[in-house]
């Protein structure tokens, strides 16, 4: 089968590996080609017998199923971009994590131009689960995709034939999983600089005591440093799913703001060489800790 990815960042990559894997021709586009992380990326595609497109609509020219992984501020673009080169009768699942506003107006660019838009909520995080992971399909041609994405190794379930379904699913889980990851690395930090860590710990162990809350404060600083730009944008995203509900974004938009502020502390070097996007992926969280509260003292305030 001819897939199309678009996107060829953590999601697109296990995508592309466990597609290749599988026998299917893949044909990715990403617009970071252009950019410092070129190399790195053609070098996984190499690798893997991934083909490298040069444009969004040359990628998925010849792709019956085109998957769309950008960030949630280019779920909209990514889809006018590849319009104008869908095949008749195509299915594009649009796997971002935008709000539902977003997502049909993706749709709209998708139906004008001859694909078959299918809107999708990935429903945890993608790398320990890779293809399989648990995933929402919604809108009017989610029951016709199902067998192809079953064929696929996907794990997919239909949410709803219409759209904004899925995607509400998911902004709202993302204003509950991320605004976790946001208290935690707030709360946990805090608690280092008065040096009642363990304190904090016993409280939390004893309130809640299913967690392991030493795994899961170190598993959360990395998601957030190595992805909080991302994240960030996915709670912008949120946030205007809460305010279209009728509610005031508070919890969404402040989430937002802590994911983006440690994503430029990592820009800046704080946790490894400036500019690089590699990080540390310490198994004790108190090492981000210190890092923050060493290089990390700025007035968000401005």
């Amino acid at each position: 089968m001819n897939l199309a990815l678009i996107g060829y960042g953590e999601v697109g990559r296990i995508l592309a590996e466990d597609l290749r894997a599988a026998g299917h021709a893949v044909r990715a586009f990403d617009v970071k080609l252009q950019s410092h992380a070129a190399p790195a990326l053609r070098a996984h595609a190499r690798a893997h017998g991934v083909a490298l497109a040069d444009s969004h609509a040359n990628a998925v020219r010849q792709a019956e199923l085109v998957v769309s992984a950008v960030t949630a501020s280019q779920t909209v673009a990514a889809a006018q971009a590849c319009a104008a080169g869908l095949l008749e009768g195509s299915f594009f699942l649009d796997l971002n994590s935008a709000s539902p506003g977003a997502k049909i107006e993706a749709a709209e660019h998708v139906d004008r131009g001859g694909g078959h838009y299918v809107e999708g909520a990935v429903m945890t995080a993608v790398p320990p689960h890779r293809i399989e992971v648990p995933l929402l399909v919604g809108g009017p041609h989610a029951g016709a995709v199902m067998p192809l994405l079953q064929d696929l190794g996907f794990s997919a379930k239909v949410a709803s034939g219409r759209l904004g379904v899925a995607s509400a699913t998911k902004m709202c889980r993302s204003v509950m999983i991320k605004g976790l990851e946001a208290m935690v690395l707030e709360s946990f930090t805090a608690a280092r600089h008065y040096g009642v860590e363990e304190e904090l710990l016993a409280s939390l162990r004893e309130t809640f005591p299913g967690l392991d809350w030493e795994k899961q404060a170190s598993y959360f600083f990395q998601r957030v440093i190595e992805h909080g730009r991302r994240r960030a944008e996915e709670l912008r995203e949120a946030a205007v799913t809460v305010r279209a509900a009728g509610l005031a974004s508070w919890s969404a938009s402040a989430t937002a703001e802590r994911q983006a502020w440690v994503s430029a502390l990592a820009d800046e070097g704080v946790f490894g060489p400036r500019g690089v996007p590699t990080f540390a992926r310490s198994p004790d969280w108190r090492i981000e800790a210190d890092r923050i509260l060493e290089h990390g003292r700025v007035s968000e305030e401005g």
